[in-house]
């Protein structure tokens, strides 16, 4: 089950979100050939025009657990002020060859207005 989490985004800022991904017994997670997607949206049923996607980056060594999550400021300007929801997802192939999808955090993101635009 994904850990909740809320943050705040300031309006035409860059931004930038760590994750240390552990396993159950608080280890740091191997991250290993896992692929992260991250996405931003205002509601959960919003359409796809709506999204945002984080760049996402797995840190090296990714045996630490590491992941970064970050937005430009040119992406964080065409967020309008308020809440919006997000999810964080690791992926990797298994040795079945099954795609294996982990969510690992969820929750809302309040984006603050900007004065200077």
């Amino acid at each position: 089950m994904a850990q909740y989490e809320e943050f705040t985004i300031d309006q035409g800022a860059d931004v930038a979100v760590e994750i240390h991904c552990v396993n159950l017994d608080n280890t740091a997670k191997d991250l290993t050939n896992h692929t992260v997607t991250a996405k931003l949206k205002k509601t959960y049923t919003s359409d796809s025009d709506g999204t945002v996607s984080f760049n996402s980056i797995v840190a090296s060594p990714p045996s630490d657990g590491i992941v970064t999550l970050s937005l430009t400021n040119i992406q964080t300007d065409t967020l309008k002020a308020g809440r919006y929801v997000y999810d964080v997802e690791l992926s990797f192939i298994d040795s079945a060859g099954d795609t294996i999808i982990e969510r690992v955090l969820e929750g809302r993101v309040q984006v603050t207005p900007s004065v200077t635009r």
